[in-house]
């Protein structure tokens, strides 16, 4: 894995002028071209045009050259055995497993992190005394019924008490987030590990789509395991794992979504590219080809709908990503010949691409209430009467008020923060907070903290604000798509929360892009290993830092492991966790 392998320095440039002499190329750029030569400029390999289309999957032989080459230069016999048995091991392995075993590995670590002690701390924190108790509620009614102020004492009592009266609840929030929480209460019972178990679930096999993911987008599996155990070892998304919240659900259909898509692009391309003559640009091929069926795009519409289900700024990523997908589809003509590329997506692609995505997010948002549908008892259920076209206008009426409360929530809260600050980090928020004396809780000292903050691993979110900056020069100068796809599933998740200023927000919104900071990070890392080209100390240095950043991303994770998890630790160990006043 190189560098080239992350940047794309070679894709998608243009089919001329890639050497000295090139057809096409002025006499004056030739000349200028061989002038350059003069000071070691070497012009880079022209790639051909179904690669540039459709770049080829790392070959599994290059990481087993790659890990013997490593080994023959361990200085100790003893490393270098092991480094042989390892690639005789390697060697084994088929093929079409290896895009597939580190993605698994990394999923099993993060799993096992997410799913331990998930019950603890027993306890109902923060708003999870809203979810918890609509998820049982809808499982048994159909609608969320009400609870009285004592509930949570009652649920978490010896013997269990479960204090649900039928009569309807004003909720603020569509069903389908709170369908997920309660199908692990179903299981497990209505305790913290039952409303917990679906989100631990959710978030570990998002680790694993994202390595999924890494791995397509860079044609790198190595960088896509770094980016999917980036992702396991952040501190956000770790604590949204182990807490029944709806933003994690969000993120998973929206992880699953820009899969889906990245699935549908390939795909497309491929039949683009199979369809040129003789594997050069055609504008009559590149402008009129029809690309077909899109059943990935149908699904990253179903997705999109399940996350605009879940919560509401799931509409904002269903509007980013329509537009992305059709742009691609854009640079994809172009890159085949197409002479008026912007032409050829209006008429061949924008109405697929609509119909693909927003028609299908609509059924299936109205689908999910499907529970309130099917009962008479739902709050605001019969406001416009009876009938399916009267339920449709009670609907219609009950999201208006949703409506209302959502962009006039400005209620104070001790944790509420600025979404300016959440790159940094500046307001986390304490989901649990506990302060045992000696003998409670384990606590062994005169006084203990239990505390589970729900806060990004630092090191991790500051590198990725300089990889932002890099994806945004990639994308503006480099004309890197794969940077312009990372700052979109980033702005998406970001930029709506700037237009409410006023509003009460939080910093745990923003696990919805974290995954995108994943692959800005990884992607940074891939270009500071040095291009395949570069002198054997470059590429050492560059490995250096790169094991470097990913160490200490890795020890900050673990050091902030106990108020991730509500573990007792002494009071002087907890002041010494709070870097910043703001953390507190």
């Amino acid at each position: 894995m190189t560098s080239e392998t992350a940047t794309g320095d070679r894709q998608d440039q243009a089919a001329d002028g890639g050497r000295p002499g090139a057809p096409g190329e002025s006499p004056g750029a030739a000349a200028w071209r061989r002038g350059l030569l003069r000071f070691g400029y070497r012009a880079p390999a022209r790639t051909p045009l179904h690669e540039r289309l459709v770049p080829p999957f790392p070959d599994p032989a290059d990481g087993v050259r790659t890990l013997k080459a490593v080994g023959a230069s361990l200085p100790s016999h003893g490393l270098r055995y092991l480094a042989e048995g390892a690639v005789r091991a390697l060697a084994a392995v088929p093929a079409r497993w290896w895009g597939w075993i580190g993605p698994v590995l990394v999923a099993l670590v993060a799993g096992l992190l997410r799913f331990r002690h998930l019950g603890s701390p027993r306890a109902v924190i923060f708003d999870e005394t809203y979810y918890a108790k609509d998820a049982w509620s809808l499982w048994r009614l159909g609608y969320e019924g009400t609870w009285p102020d004592d509930a949570n004492a009652k649920i978490l009592a010896d013997p269990q008490v479960v204090p649900l009266s039928p009569d309807p609840s004003y909720i603020v929030h569509p069903p389908v987030g709170k369908w997920v929480i309660g199908l692990g209460e179903q299981l497990f019972g209505l305790e913290p590990l039952g409303w917990r178990f679906m989100t631990a679930l959710l978030g570990t096999l998002s680790v694993l789509m994202l390595c999924r993911i890494g791995r397509r987008l860079f044609r790198s599996t190595a960088l896509g395991c770094v980016a999917g155990a980036l992702l396991a070892v952040d501190g956000l998304h770790f604590v949204m794992s182990r807490t029944a919240l709806l933003d994690l659900i969000v993120m998973f259909w929206i992880v699953a979504a820009f899969g889906c898509l990245l699935v549908d692009r390939d795909r497309a391309r491929a039949r683009l590219a199979a369809a040129l003559p003789d594997g050069r640009p055609d504008d009559a091929v590149a402008s009129r080809l029809s690309l077909g069926a899109r059943p990935w795009r149908l699904a990253a519409g179903l997705f999109l709908g399940l996350a605009c289900a879940t919560k509401w700024n799931g509409a904002y990523v269903l509007a980013a990503f329509g537009v992305m997908t059709v742009l691609w589809d854009m640079g994809s003509r172009r890159l085949a010949g197409s002479r008026s590329p912007f032409a050829s997506m209006l008429l061949r692609d924008a109405g697929p691409a609509f119909a693909s995505t927003v028609p299908v997010a609509a059924g299936v948002y109205v689908a999910s209430w499907a529970g309130w549908f099917a009962t008479d008892d739902g709050y605001h259920r019969d406001w416009g009467g009876t009938g399916p076209w009267n339920a449709l206008r009670s609907l219609w009426d009950y999201h208006a008020q949703m409506l209302k409360f959502h962009t006039n929530l400005s209620t104070p809260h001790n944790y509420e923060s600025n979404p300016w600050s959440w790159l940094v980090l500046g307001r986390p928020v304490s989901y649990f907070y506990e302060s045992p004396r000696r003998g409670e809780d384990g606590c062994e000292v005169s006084e203990c903290a239990r505390e589970v903050l729900g806060m990004g691993t630092p090191l991790l979110w500051w590198a990725a604000c300089f990889a932002l900056l890099y994806m945004l020069y990639r994308w503006f100068f480099r004309r890197d798509w794969r940077s312009g796809a990372i700052l979109c599933g980033t702005a998406a998740g970001l930029v709506p929360w700037f237009f409410f200023q006023e509003r009460t927000i939080f910093l745990f919104y923003a696990v919805v892009f974290v995954p995108f900071l994943c692959l800005a990070v990884a992607m940074m890392l891939g270009a500071l290993l040095g291009p395949a080209g570069a002198s054997e100390r470059r590429r050492l240095w560059g490995a250096a830092a790169a094991g470097a950043l990913g160490l200490l991303i890795a020890w900050n994770f673990a050091y902030f492991f106990p108020i991730y998890t509500g573990e007792t630790i002494p009071m002087a160990e907890w002041r010494a966790r709070m870097w910043f006043d703001t953390w507190i």
